[in-house]
């Protein structure tokens, strides 16, 4: 694990705030904490939660990295079995992967992709989303851009939209999609917490 967080710390210092080794880390601590209410294989669900930004398509060559970090683990000693589910895990967990139908199931993948949509939501979740449109150059709201459903990875992943925006093509519809019990029940608080700031922004915008 030690060599793990290493070459975790390495990879992500890369990325953006909102994908860095914290994001790795919290992702990881949320995910021990649905393990300790769910179950599931420990060792599965800390390694998945903490390399599932290594493939990520928005800071790497996905299959190159997918062939890298399953060197890695194989070396590391984790059994054949395990290797593999981590790297399914990884590669269909995201929300623009869901978008499109793409699936794989355990209940290791529902724990680590409900911790990992649990840093998108609340004030951490906020924070990352104004970090991120900052890192794109995007504004962070336009009365005249308006709200719209994203149905598909292709037009998920072509949006250009303001950052308030996000929280309607996505964040607010994480908390419905969350796939344990106790992903749904930390949900909860975060998702509330959301719709006060959107309610506060607005307020302020409009000047009242």
């Amino acid at each position: 694990m030690e060599e793990l967080e290493k070459l975790v710390r390495e990879k992500l210092s890369v990325a953006d705030a909102g994908h860095d080794w914290w994001h790795a880390v919290r992702v990881r601590d949320n995910a021990l904490k649905i393990a300790g209410t769910e179950g599931g294989n420990l060792k599965v669900i800390e390694t998945a939660a903490l390399v599932h930004d290594l493939v990520d398509e928005k800071l790497f060559d996905t299959e190159k990295a997918r062939k890298e970090l399953k060197a890695f683990l194989q070396e590391s000693g984790l059994s054949p079995e395990d290797v593999s589910h981590v790297i399914n895990i990884i590669s269909y967990m995201s929300f623009s992967k869901e978008l499109d139908g793409a699936g794989f199931d355990s209940l290791e993948f529902r724990i680590v992709q409900d911790a990992d949509r649990l840093d998108a939501i609340g004030a951490i979740g906020i924070a990352r989303t104004f970090s991120y449109g900052a890192h794109k150059g995007r504004p962070f709201y336009d009365p005249e851009i308006p709200f719209e459903e994203v149905t598909t990875k292709q037009d998920y992943r072509n949006r250009e939209t303001p950052t308030i925006n996000h929280f309607y093509e996505k964040l607010l519809l994480l908390k419905d999609m969350m796939k344990t019990p106790t992903g749904r029940k930390l949900a909860e608080e975060r998702h509330l917490f959301m719709e006060q700031f959107l309610a506060q922004f607005f307020k302020e915008w409009n000047g009242e």
